[in-house]
């Protein structure tokens, strides 16, 4: 029997490289934009460069083990994963057990460390709908019935995402969600419908929230009140003219000397523009982009060869990551309101670094197989030419 060991080494290394470039140009970003916050704040300049690092070597091996379960073994828990998350999300409401910053209470502690339960009940929620549309998938292809039991767990997650408030979850759950039922073959009349309702629904919620309805108008126009509703996409842009081509170097932001509110989480991304320049973040979308393209060739390649789940759960991952990404970038260079939503495997936050990791683990444990089928494929070349 060969070891995990040799199976690692038949992975996609594309996908691995892909990914260990991003983890590290957020442990660069995250060390230059926090060093003064962490200075001033716990009198150790390296304060969140440190626990970052803590979170991603257990968020490496977090993604170790996703990788050697089987996606059959994941496909069998995911019911009991979803059950979990539910439980960590009502828990995290509980007055007295979660952590409540900044008028939203979506923390645990737990002594050393701080969950977000919001950031697991996604990944449950993807695996719950991949096997969900397995199960279901010629009930989901024809009739209406075959999404309501999808869509109710949904609207529960969404729920209690709601009430932490987690607008910027919510967003990405659903999303993430509808836009697997459509790939998995959903009518496109019953996937246009639920887009419809979520945008009323979510019209409706901005609306009868005045500090949603004011970071919308904000949006708009950020320079109608700079220094109120408006300052933090103010010193973004600020941050992104700053760095013009090239960037001012590594180190040398101005907008992190507490001019850019969360400047090592929500907006590491303008640090990063404003040290790097646009040549900076260009490579930094360019290598989501491909990131996010090999995630969806792996997804492909299991659906060719009849691993539905498989299939599904890449689709999941790719939505995921492109939806935190397009919103976090977006957000940040006034493309899209402002919204706290992390970038994967850039920004601080450890909860959403570990999810990440586990979620590549799962999608590298789906190429190798796929890797494998590939190279023990015959050789037509020579026959077709000849």
């Amino acid at each position: 029997m060969r070891s995990w060991r040799a199976e690692a080494a038949q992975g996609d290394l594309v996908l691995l490289l892909l990914s260990v470039m991003l983890m590290g140009i957020g442990l660069v970003a995250i060390a230059s934009a926090s060093i003064e916050y962490g200075d001033f704040h716990f009198g150790n300049p390296w304060h969140h460069t440190q626990r970052h690092a803590f979170y991603l070597i257990i968020g490496l091996a977090a993604g170790g083990v996703a990788y050697m379960c089987p996606t059959a073994t994941l496909e069998r828990i995911s019911p009991g994963l979803l059950f979990l998350a539910f439980a960590f999300l009502i828990l995290v409401l509980m007055p007295g057990i979660g952590h409540e910053v900044n008028g939203a209470q979506r923390w645990l502690s737990l002594g050393l460390v701080t969950i977000q339960p919001s950031e697991f009940a996604k990944l449950a929620l993807l695996l719950y709908a991949a096997g969900y549309l397995v199960r279901q998938e010629d009930a989901v292809r024809q009739h209406w019935s075959g999404l309501a039991r999808l869509i109710g767990v949904l609207s529960v997650v969404a729920f209690l995402l709601l009430l932490e408030p987690d607008f910027g979850t919510t967003v990405i759950a659903i999303g993430m969600t509808v836009g697997m039922m459509f790939l998995a073959g959903a009518r496109l009349l019953y996937v246009l419908m639920m887009v419809v309702t979520v945008a009323v629904a979510f019209t409706t919620l901005v609306v009868s929230a005045p500090y949603r309805l004011q970071r919308l108008t904000a949006y708009q126009d950020p320079w109608a009140d700079p220094f109120g509703s408006g300052f933090q996409l103010v010193q973004s842009l600020i941050a992104f003219g700053q760095g013009e081509w090239w960037g001012v170097g590594l180190g040398n932001s101005v907008q992190k000397l507490f001019y850019l509110p969360e400047a090592h989480t929500d907006f590491v991304f303008s640090i990063w523009a404003e040290e790097t320049g646009l040549v900076g973040a260009i490579t930094v979308i360019a290598l989501f982009a491909m990131l996010i393209a090999r995630i969806l060739q792996t997804g492909w390649g299991a659906a060719t060869q009849g691993h539905r789940f498989d299939a599904y759960v890449c689709f999941g991952v790719a939505l995921m990551f492109s939806g935190q990404a397009f919103v976090n970038m977006g957000a940040s260079s006034g493309l899209l309101p402002t919204k706290g939503l992390t970038l994967p495997f850039i920004s601080y936050g450890g909860s959403s670094l570990i999810v990440s990791c586990v979620l590549l683990g799962i999608v590298l444990r789906i190429a190798q197989p796929l890797a494998t089928a590939k190279r023990s494929m015959p050789d037509t070349s020579a026959r077709v030419v000849a």
